[in-house]
């Protein structure tokens, strides 16, 4: 393994001639509540609701790089993205095992064995994680002993992450299936809510936001759900099927695609506002949305920023191979994985590489960033913590 360190902008090379901080990751109990992202949890995928992969509270100082904390060996790739919450981390592997790690040291807690490959990246809310698996099913496990609370049963695999969502004073859980339906799920008792049916099967998270339920599928449409009750709002024809997540951002939504094109829908009137095309390779990745940029990796070896509000390129940053894993915005850096084996962070404003490491083998999972950490998995079956560390001169209050 090793790691690489690039030519970064004046400013940011200034401050690194200065002392440098460790940001580390500490541990709390486990059963904390969780909701959205904090500066210490990364509940779900991408981390918050809207899916829209942004740290919310990051570090004051820009991150300089990371170090390695600690490596976790499982028996099978790690394609889950990890969820982090109360000081643990939480991760599938397609060795069928659903894991409970310490974040401060990657040492297990519990594991909890599927049927089958748990590609799905979990969810913790109240005090239990909810993971998928491809055995079909939806599991509800005691976030502080692994212990089955329920589990729900779908008619098909479930690859795509749970959210979450309350209604009323109720807790939902939503998951896409390959038995082409939406599950809509109560959190407690594990029954049934409601099902939408698409035709087709769903590989990607649904994303909350406005009220909606909004998802991709392989029926190459864009559909925004009532969350109350799953009945049809919209439906936007994207022009080829949908493998990743959305990610919604005010009243619109944003997708990449296998025809080779990233598209933004308008949740309100349906349409498509606009659609972003570099090369005949298709989008895996989901995209990350501040607001200003949209940045999504592709199968074109590329990590793409956009324009939010018109979809023309700002930058591209090359890799040496595919781009499937979903980027993370941390402050004015980007962390993203690649299929060439190497975690990069990258600057946000100008797309110039800041920092990589190489593991060796495909990430195909996506970063997971809290608690001063960063955790990701890789196709070798390994689950990797590394520790942030920032710029001295404006890290005091970083803990």
């Amino acid at each position: 393994m090793k790691f690489h360190t690039a030519n970064v902008p004046l400013l940011v090379l200034c401050c690194s001639l200065l002392t440098t901080v460790p940001v580390l990751a500490g541990s709390a109990p486990a059963a904390a509540e969780t909701s959205s992202t904090t500066a210490s949890q990364w509940p779900m995928f991408r981390g918050a609701q809207d899916l829209r992969g942004v740290v919310e509270n990051p570090p004051s100082a820009p991150l300089d790089s990371l170090s390695l904390s600690w490596t976790f060996k499982t028996g099978g790739p790690v394609k889950s993205s990890a969820a982090i919450a109360g000081g643990r981390v939480f991760v599938g592997s397609n060795d069928n095992n659903v894991y409970a790690l310490n974040l401060a040291d990657g040492k297990a807690v519990w594991t909890f064995k599927t049927g089958d490959a748990v590609e799905s990246s979990p969810l913790v809310l109240d005090g239990v994680v909810f993971a998928g698996s491809c055995d079909g099913n939806l599991y509800a496990l005691d976030a502080a002993t692994g212990l089955l609370q329920w589990k729900y049963t779908t008619g098909d695999k479930i690859m795509g992450a749970p959210n979450w969502a309350r209604s009323g004073t109720a807790n939902r859980i939503l998951i896409g299936s390959y038995d082409n339906h939406i599950h809509c799920i109560d959190a407690v008792t594990g029954k049934a809510v409601w099902t939408y049916d698409t035709g087709n099967y769903i590989n990607g998270a649904p994303a909350i936001g406005g009220g909606r339920v909004v998802f991709g599928g392989c029926d190459a449409k864009i559909h925004a759900l009532s969350l109350a009750d799953g009945t049809l709002l919209k439906e936007v024809e994207a022009g080829a099927y949908i493998a990743g997540s959305c990610a919604v951002h005010g009243n619109r939504a944003y997708a990449g695609h296998y025809g080779n094109r990233v598209v933004c829908a308008d949740l309100q009137t349906g349409a498509v506002v606009w659609s972003y095309e570099s090369e005949e390779q298709p989008y895996f990745s989901s995209p990350a949305v501040t607001g200003q940029q949209v940045i999504i990796g592709g199968r074109d070896k590329k990590v793409h920023c956009l324009d939010c509000a018109t979809g023309k390129a700002i930058w591209t940053f090359s890799t040496r191979a595919k781009v499937d894993a979903s980027p993370v915005v941390c402050g004015p850096r980007i962390i993203a994985g690649s299929d060439d084996g190497r975690l990069y962070v990258l600057n946000l404003a100008d797309g110039k590489l800041v920092w990589s490491y190489e593991i060796g083998k495909a990430l195909s999972a996506s970063p997971a960033v809290a608690g001063g950490a960063v955790v990701i998995g890789s196709e070798d079956g390994s689950v990797y913590g590394f520790t942030m560390t920032v710029s001295a001169a404006t890290s005091e209050t970083i803990r």
